[in-house]
């Protein structure tokens, strides 16, 4: 069960995961052994399933964001959810219901980048395209 020393574990490693137990402790007054067992308590029952890496992508030349709405054609739903690993464009991607099948996010370097990997996904289905202005809010 998780209490309240857990969940404040949890939010100090959701502002920086690479906190050292040390630190960790200070923050809420345990020693670093007590975070280190309860960290890996939460490790072990899957509440912390991994740790993440935060990538400025403008700063690799990925200027354009866009969300792609994606109406696959008759009989190649399995195709695209088989296939959609391998874009490195895809920064994620999610099967919906409603009108379209699968929302993606991807992240571009350019307008021409944009119309070729628009034109790869014309082959499984109708792309709607959607140009990200600026995030307003993340989760933290």
């Amino acid at each position: 069960m998780v209490d309240t020393i857990d969940l404040q574990i949890i939010e100090i490693l959701k502002q920086n995961s690479r906190y050292s137990y040390a630190e960790i402790g200070r923050k809420i007054s345990l020693s670093s052994s007590s975070i280190r067992e309860r960290v890996q308590k939460l490790e072990d029952t899957g509440i912390i399933e991994s740790y993440t890496l935060k990538i400025n992508t403008k700063r690799l030349g990925y200027t354009m964001e866009v969300f792609i709405l994606l109406k696959i054609f008759d009989g190649k739903l399995n195709l695209v959810l088989n296939e959609i690993h391998g874009f490195k464009e895809v920064e994620y991607a999610h099967r919906i219901t409603g009108p379209y099948n699968i929302h993606i996010k991807a992240l571009l370097k350019d307008q021409e980048h944009l119309q070729n990997f628009v034109d790869t996904l014309i082959t499984y289905g109708n792309p709607t395209t959607l140009l990200i202005l600026s995030e307003i809010k993340q989760k933290d």
